[in-house]
């Protein structure tokens, strides 16, 4: 039974995707991911840039290779960040904007669908684990009391995964709401 790791793998996708919504401070997941076309083949930024942050409002992005910084002024633009990147020949700057208070009230919008898909997650992994323990309860390999001590187990670890996802919500929309 791979619930536990299943249930941390889930946590750090949504993590990850938490981390990109924007709040109004310049942090390279913002465009670490959007995809460059280079040299007819789709990849990260972060694979063909550096990027950096010299201050909490500019974003930096240094190309390994200048020719495409026409190429990641494009994937910016078509990423509909909300950025607007400015391009002086050797590297591309990008100040973050301050987000409206409308604009907030997307991204926490957005946070919640973000959570909603992580609760889907964690239901499916919690599905397969109870598959598992009832197959295994059907072939006996394990008797009627095992499976409800290992289903109690499963809801256990269900109910800690839901309750950080929670948590981490709670913290990422109250960083998003403040001015």
């Amino acid at each position: 039974m791979n619930l536990q790791e299943d249930l941390e793998k889930n946590m750090n996708f949504f993590k990850s995707e938490i981390a990109s919504l924007s709040i109004g401070r310049a942090t390279p997941y913002l465009v670490e991911d959007v995809t460059v076309d280079y040299y007819g083949t789709p990849t990260p930024l972060k694979q063909v840039a550096t990027i950096g942050i010299p201050d909490s409002r500019t974003i930096t992005i240094q190309p390994f290779d200048r020719s495409i910084l026409k190429d990641i002024e494009k994937a910016i633009n078509l990423a509909q960040l909300g950025l607007n990147p400015g391009n002086n020949g050797e590297m591309i700057r990008i100040a973050v904007p301050q987000p409206t208070e409308e604009r907030r009230k997307d991204l926490a919008k957005l946070l919640n669908k973000i959570l909603e898909n992580a609760r889907v997650g964690v239901r499916s992994a919690r599905e397969e684990a109870m598959k598992e323990i009832k197959n295994a309860e059907k072939n006996g390999e394990i008797g009627e009391d095992d499976r409800f001590t290992q289903q109690e187990e499963i809801q256990k670890l269900v109910n800690d995964a839901n309750s950080k996802l929670e948590e981490e919500s709670k913290k990422k929309e109250a960083e998003i709401l403040t001015v």
